[in-house]
């Protein structure tokens, strides 16, 4: 398990988080890469942080779960940043994705933040 990964996310929630980057790409606002997800949610503009498992070197996403939590910021985890970059339209592998406006996907993202929020515990 990697440096950042706080807590084991079943298959059924990182399916419904790919699921999420999908909606959020068709009909919400999404900011994609550590860079900018990071200043999403210093910024308090993020509704949601999805973070790739499989990011290579692991301390690229290391500040990402402490930032999070105290900004109150839901977040979870998917196996694999191709997989990611896939769902937000990318050709390339994305590490991090900030879900801005959700779009369609508002229960979706409720229902995903409750999940992690019970295996955070």
């Amino acid at each position: 398990m990697s440096v950042f990964v706080r807590f084991e996310t079943p298959k059924e929630v990182s399916d419904k988080a790919y699921a999420l980057a999908e909606a959020a790409r068709d009909g919400g606002k999404i900011k994609k890469g550590t860079n900018e997800v990071t200043k999403a949610v210093e910024r308090g503009s993020a509704a949601m942080v999805i973070m790739a498992v499989d990011v290579e070197p692991p301390e690229i996403l290391a500040h990402m779960p402490a930032l999070c939590d105290e900004r109150n910021v839901p977040y979870v985890y998917v196996p694999s940043k191709v997989e990611l970059g896939a769902a937000i339209g990318l050709n390339k592998p994305a590490a991090s994705v900030a879900i801005m406006d959700v779009g369609k996907g508002k229960a979706l993202c409720e229902e995903i933040a409750q999940a992690t929020a019970a295996l955070k515990n």
